[in-house]
């Protein structure tokens, strides 16, 4: 095994570490040539200080994560938060380097596409978690309220076209199925409503708390929330600037909203939502590409192995020979 790159990663890496922040380092490896032509080769190798899987990491615990490059360049091409992490991060963070690292990241920007979905979905998903938004709650009661109207035995589907719509109400059909999702919660139109309507109920109650709870800045996982403001800043920078570096212009007030100390529902929820739709506007108007050009990291994956192992396309491997 041949170790490409090795890195600091996670809060040391981003600049929001804090005295009580355990080290993580992240890196990728060139699996030896035996393994990977037996298929044996390892996609990922983990290490850990910690004395067992259910202890929580302590300031003196290290992590330790490596994918082999082939892994990797399927992560990147995916748009997945760690392999974008890991391009862009500054010398300074390197522990182990080389040739392949830095041509890998001379190229990174052939990862980047309008949609870097996962990064998008991530932010997304978090904002919803916690969101408070009025509109949220209006529309997942205008549903229920709807829900409960219907007979007992209606199904979404027998109600369609009469369905509320709404920012938060999203109606899919295809020839095989169709979907209604609220407030994020996918409901199959061959499901009864009375069934959705005890579903909705139950988001209603406790989404209700949550936003008791935000107004007191209680029960929001800040670090979670410091994420999701992380990834969606990338994907700012990266379609409206072509590009990023770590720190982050913003990592001041990531680091505030990872320790807490802004109020979430007058200001941290607005800021999120308000980003992620920002977001969202920049990758309808971006030029990049739909998706990754894969066949152009295949060819230059072979490009490496070929040169890592000694190799060419017209080498005979050993017993190969005609006999």
């Amino acid at each position: 095994m041949h170790v490409i790159v090795k890195m600091m990663f996670g809060s040391h890496l981003y600049g929001t570490a804090t005295p009580a922040s355990d080290r993580d380092y992240k890196g990728i490896f060139l699996p030896t040539l035996d393994a990977l032509l037996t298929g044996q080769a390892q996609r990922t190798m983990s290490e850990s200080t910690k004395v067992s899987a259910a202890a929580k990491n302590t300031n003196l615990d290290v992590d330790s994560d490596l994918y082999s490059l082939q892994y990797f360049l399927e992560l990147a091409s995916e748009g997945e938060t760690v392999a974008l992490d890991m391009l862009h991060a500054p010398e300074s963070a390197l522990t182990v380097t080389s040739p392949i690292w830095l041509d890998l990241v001379a190229h990174r920007a052939k990862f980047y596409t309008r949609n870097l979905s996962s990064l998008v979905r991530y932010a997304r998903r978090q904002a919803a978690k916690y969101g408070v938004k009025g509109s949220r709650l209006h529309e997942a009661k205008q549903v229920l309220d709807f829900f409960r109207q219907q007979s007992s035995t209606a199904k979404i589907l027998d109600v369609w076209d009469a369905l509320p719509a709404g920012e938060h109400i999203h109606k899919t059909q295809n020839e095989r199925d169709a979907m209604y999702e609220v407030c994020g919660k996918k409901m199959v139109a061959h499901g009864r409503c009375a069934h959705y309507a005890d579903m909705l109920e139950h988001f209603i109650q406790r989404y209700g708390d949550r936003a008791r709870q935000a107004e007191h800045n209680e029960g929001i996982d800040w670090k979670a929330i410091s994420h999701a403001f992380r990834a969606a800043y990338q994907v700012k920078h990266i379609l409206q600037d072509g590009g990023f570096t770590y720190p982050l212009p913003e990592t001041e007030y990531i680091r505030r909203v990872k320790q807490g100390s802004l109020p979430y529902l007058t200001e941290v929820a607005p800021c999120l939502d308000a980003l992620i739709d920002e977001v969202e506007g920049l990758s309808e108007k971006s030029a990049l590409p739909e998706q990754v050009d894969r066949e152009w990291w295949n060819k230059w994956l072979l490009k490496v192995l070929y040169e890592a192992y000694g190799i060419s396309p017209t080498t005979s491997l050993p017993g190969s020979e005609a006999h």
